[in-house]
């Protein structure tokens, strides 16, 4: 092998290692010194740094890099749910975010509300900063949105108060204990004949990818694997009185959107 093929190769290897390194220490990492020093406790632990420290969100939220994390499959499952919000009749109902997510997601999800009628979209996420930080990617839209410190499974807002409930990837970074009222709470907001858009990891078809997400999940996001069986979102939604859902997987099954709807 050519010298500068073997430096190459190398410097590949290294930035690849670094990368799986920081993410590591901001995610799982985080998590295991956490629960050393018994602070697992708070409401907010289960929080990772990446998604709580501005300078970190700041840097790591870039669409290419979002994008890749998802195997480049971001704006279509973003596009499966603002398709649908866009079909819905929302004239002066609210939308709700609940959590906020990284990427474009959020304006996109935005726009779409705001063009089926709806009157306000509330955001609603447990840290400040993803707060804040969302507000900077939504000026355009001052005065149609609403920004509130709210937590996913024990929610401020009042029952079937909103006609669409979005949640971006937020579910496989919830202890398991925590999955099922999420939902609850999710489906508790939504108004008679509301929709909960949910999109997640799912059990990918083919082996290899199979074993790659596996691996990815093991490693860095130790709550996810639930998901393919044991917390199965549409099972626990299903079991739920009066709830239909529909699921749209995309790339061989290692992702879905899970269309839930309450029945009018």
């Amino acid at each position: 092998m050519f010298p500068w093929m073997t430096y190459t190769v190398f410097g590949v290897v290294a930035a690849l290692a670094s990368i799986a390194l920081f993410f590591f220490a901001l995610t799982r990492g985080a998590l295991l010194i956490r629960g050393a020093l018994g602070q697992l406790q708070h409401e907010e632990a289960h929080v990772y740094p990446i998604y709580s420290n501005m300078r970190l969100i700041r840097l790591v939220d870039y669409q290419p890099v979002i994008a890749a994390i998802l195997l480049f499959q971001y704006s279509r499952l973003v596009s499966i749910i603002t398709h649908s919000l866009k079909r819905s009749n929302l004239k002066g109902q609210q939308v709700l975010i609940t959590s906020c997510a990284f990427g474009n997601v959020m304006p996109r999800v935005v726009k779409a509300a705001v063009q089926a009628g709806s009157k306000k979209v509330l955001v609603a996420d447990i840290i400040q900063n993803e707060l804040d930080h969302a507000q900077s990617k939504l000026v355009e839209y001052t005065g149609k949105v609403d920004y509130r410190r709210d937590n996913a499974v024990a929610m401020k807002q009042a029952d079937g108060s909103v006609g669409a409930n979005v949640i971006f990837f937020l579910l496989h970074e919830l202890p398991h204990h925590l999955k099922g009222e999420a939902l609850k709470e999710a489906v508790r907001v939504l108004a008679p004949g509301g929709k909960l858009y949910l999109a997640e990891f799912h059990r990918p078809r083919p082996w290899l990818l199979r074993v790659l997400s596996w691996t990815y999940f093991k490693v860095f996001e130790p709550y996810g694997l639930a998901l393919w069986d044991t917390h199965d979102p549409v099972d626990a939604l299903q079991a739920m009185p009066g709830i239909r859902c529909e699921r749209h997987v995309v790339f061989f099954g290692n992702f879905q959107v899970i269309v839930a709807t309450k029945e009018a």
